[in-house]
């Protein structure tokens, strides 16, 4: 604007592609609002809406005067067209009025946004979700449905041996509220089936993650199944504290083409739920309160493998989007030596982020299209 400002312009055009990110909104809008007042030029910014892939884009457009007043801002993701007169603008005093969203308001219509313009551009009506009684597959149901319309959208449960009752319950609640279709579908017969298979070449060994993992992929293979035949797309429901770290099997759980909550950690993940659930009960109370677990082996807990949520995730902030060194880390309750390990635990994951699906992008640094690393790398 300083160059243009020479040809002493009526008004200045902003045409944006500006990727959103629940970070960055109050931002851009200061950017633009000081520069117009900076050079006393009026200032139109047309910003894109809608989804390509990963990047999802907020509109938002704004109409500034020449004194940085904000004359009008469009809405977020949302098409919209309308016509103002240069003299309008220029008389604009006062800004505009409108309130602005909410953080949860902006991801989840982000979110519904993301989910729906991937559909719509690859030619995919319906979508399958793996519905384990779990915080993250509920939400992922939720988004899906309301992107999608529920008619769109199968919920699968895949119960096992150390899958607890409340399970689900929980998953059949959820689904009949949203009134979506499901099916349950029990792992335990191909499970004994691979112990079986397995047991010549594991003789001699005690069970471990390994069987974890078999369980993990199991479903995958049935999801798969379900999605070849009827032309379903397997959405992901992966979070980003578990991505972060490494807490999820490739070909497993991690398997889908397109991840929903990638680019939001646990914590958020709850918070987003009880967005969700702001006017009415739609994600059963169980399902938010139980502890989170993946119930692959009796009474696991996530807090087996990790510390609690709300203490791993501000150090996953820190080093991921804020980009801090170890050293300048504010670890709250965790020793340095797991906080060295939690560390190691997100460097020595790459590689499994390498093969995950796309992850719908919030923030500046979501995986993959938002923090690019090298696979091979020593630390």
């Amino acid at each position: 604007m300083e160059e243009l400002s020479k040809g002493n312009p009526d008004l200045i055009i902003n045409i944006s592609a500006s990727p959103f990110s629940y970070t960055k909104t109050g931002t851009r809008k200061k950017v633009f609002t000081s520069k117009a007042a900076r050079y006393n030029i009026p200032l139109i910014t047309a910003n894109q809406t809608g989804a390509n892939t990963e990047l999802i884009f907020d509109g938002a457009s704004l109409v500034i005067s020449p004194k940085g007043r904000i004359c009008r801002q469009l809405g977020y993701f949302e098409e919209t067209v309308e016509t103002f007169s240069l003299d309008e603008i220029l008389d604009c005093t006062d800004d505009s009025q409108e309130s602005m969203p909410g953080q949860l308001d902006l991801i989840h219509k982000a979110l519904v946004t993301g989910i729906r313009d991937y559909f719509r551009k690859t030619g995919f009506k319906k979508s399958i979700i793996g519905l384990s009684g779990g915080i993250d597959s509920a939400v992922c149901l939720c988004l899906a449905c309301e992107a999608l319309g529920p008619e769109n959208v199968l919920s699968v449960l895949m119960p096992s041996r150390y899958s607890s009752d409340h399970s689900v319950s929980d998953s059949v609640a959820l689904a009949r509220k949203l009134g979506t279709n499901y099916e349950i579908i029990g792992i335990d017969k191909p499970f004994s089936a691979f112990g079986e298979i397995l047991t010549p070449m594991f003789n001699g060994t005690k069970p471990d993650v390994t069987e974890e993992n078999i369980q993990a992929r199991i479903r995958a293979v049935i999801l798969m199944a379900i999605s070849n035949k009827f032309g379903y797309m397997l959405l992901n429901t992966s979070n980003k504290s578990e991505a972060a770290v490494g807490y999820g099997t490739l070909y497993g759980d991690m398997a889908g083409g397109l991840s929903v909550i990638g680019d939001l950690y646990k914590t958020d993940v709850y918070r987003l739920a009880a967005y969700i659930n702001r006017d009415r009960n739609i994600i059963p109370e169980n399902i938010i309160k139980k502890l989170p677990s993946a119930e692959l082996r009796p009474g696991q807990l996530d807090s087996d493998s990790l510390p609690e949520y709300n203490i791993l995730d501000p150090i996953l902030y820190q080093y991921i989007e804020l980009q801090l060194p170890a050293d300048e880390i504010n670890p709250g309750k965790v020793d340095k030596e797991l906080l060295a390990r939690i560390l190691r635990m997100i460097n020595n994951n790459e590689y499994k982020r390498y093969q995950a699906p796309p992850v719908l992008r919030v923030s500046s640094k979501s995986f993959g299209d938002g923090r690019k690393m090298p696979l091979a790398a020593k630390y």
